[in-house]
């Protein structure tokens, strides 16, 4: 008689469930971050946004920058419209991202300091406010990116909403501004387990100052001109 042997599974039917394990992971940080965010108070995200600002008024990388990348607040993300009075004080040139419906990417509408007083502006499907004007700019247009986010690690990969819109614009782009994310204190993670195509920072700013991604140091200073 022979002996029997134990049946395998085969090896694809194995891999399948250690694919899945990092997506279920991911997806649970995501709404764990989320949640946490959606119930910061109006007092702490003032607070945060002050911090914020503190940090911002002597930063090297705004001094020559030209073209600023930023978002409006939607979402309890850091609120940038302090900051937006600042550099427009300052001269610089601010844009607003607008979602592309036939690409699913961005492009960056230039807007004054009278259209931020007013608070003229549409709001997506997805709930993100926007600019009502389509014709902008590109990405690589601008000097400095600062982006909104759900969390960010140690390696300055940047998890967002799940829309990919940042993603697949700056994976377009021939060449990139200087990435800023902006994010509250408990949102920066050791891990936020990067899907392939996630795009990296290379800073992030939050309540308690500056980090500096590696890949960046190497870099005399960011692309201006």
């Amino acid at each position: 008689m022979q002996p029997q042997h134990p049946q395998h599974a085969p090896a694809d039917s194995l891999k399948e469930p250690c694919q899945q394990l990092p997506k279920q992971l991911r997806k649970e940080l995501r709404k764990k971050l989320r949640q946490h965010r959606k119930s910061l108070s109006t007092t702490q995200l003032r607070q945060a946004e002050r911090a914020i600002l503190s940090h911002c008024h002597h930063a090297p990388v705004f001094q020559s920058a030209q073209r600023i990348g930023l978002y409006l607040q939607s979402f309890n993300e850091i609120s940038t419209t302090q900051l937006m009075m600042l550099l427009s004080r300052r001269g610089k040139q601010l844009y607003l991202p607008r979602i592309l419906s036939c690409t699913q990417t961005l492009t960056w509408v230039r807007v004054s300091l009278a259209q931020l007083h007013q608070r003229r502006f549409a709001r997506h499907v997805l709930g993100m406010r926007e600019p009502y004007h389509q014709r902008g700019l590109p990405v690589d247009r601008l000097d400095v990116l600062l982006m909104p986010l759900v969390g960010v690690d140690r390696m300055g990969y940047r998890m967002g909403m799940g829309g990919g819109f940042y993603d697949r614009t700056l994976a377009l782009a021939p060449c990139k501004p200087f990435r800023i994310g902006l994010a509250h204190d408990f949102q920066q993670v050791p891990d936020t387990l990067p899907e392939p195509w996630d795009q990296r920072l290379d800073a992030v700013l939050s309540p308690e100052g500056w980090q500096f991604f590696a890949k960046s140091r190497v870099k005399a200073a960011p692309r201006f001109g």
